[in-house]
């Protein structure tokens, strides 16, 4: 589960709606249609926030995970099912298995939503397009994704002044395709 929400951006209810037969293993994908929200001590099951269903690619080392939740289940089982086989209740605040398995961990104190971020941290570090990673979040608009996570792009201006100097520092005064560089020199 942590593993899921970690690498492949699912919303919590996501995760828990997710059904053997939503894992693609040979596409590498998920395929998120269904929600799960919690109200009171039962699930209603319904769309997502978006109302759309989306394909999230799944790094091998999680696909290899999520074949041992799989195996010996049927197409229509969850992946992720709470104690009697339904659908697992969201990790109490205090004293949860989540908050047990953080501390176990020695890391900060996280939400299983902050797994979601870090989920766009760790893709976005990776080079993921912006428009993939909209994609993989169910964000509609890419602008969304934008403006959520602008500040973790700051690494990419550093990436794009290496790349322009790589690629043009040997070009000035010279011409590039049609069109002449001027470069003044000091």
């Amino acid at each position: 589960m942590i593993l899921t929400l970690a690498y492949c951006g699912l919303r919590w209810g996501e995760a828990i709606a997710l059904r053997v037969r939503d894992v693609e293993f040979l596409r590498r994908r998920l395929t998120v249609h269904d929600n799960a929200v919690q109200l009171g001590v039962e699930h209603v099951e319904g769309l997502t926030k978006s109302r759309k269903q989306r394909a999230v690619p799944v790094p091998e080392f999680v696909l290899s995970e999520l074949s041992l939740r799989c195996a010996g289940k049927n197409l229509d089982d969850l992946v992720f099912p709470g104690p009697n086989g339904e659908y697992l209740p969201r990790p109490k605040s205090v004293g949860g298995w989540f908050v047990g398995a953080v501390k176990r961990a020695g890391v900060q104190k996280i939400t299983p939503h902050d797994l979601r971020h870090s989920c766009a941290s760790l893709s976005i570090s990776a080079g993921v397009n912006v428009m993939v990673l909209a994609r993989m979040l169910g964000h509609d608009d890419p602008s969304v994704t934008l403006r959520v996570y602008s500040d973790l792009f700051d690494e990419d201006l550093d990436r794009a002044a290496d790349r322009m100097h790589k690629a043009y520092s040997g070009n000035c005064g010279q011409i590039v395709g049609k069109e002449t560089l001027i470069a003044t020199a000091g």
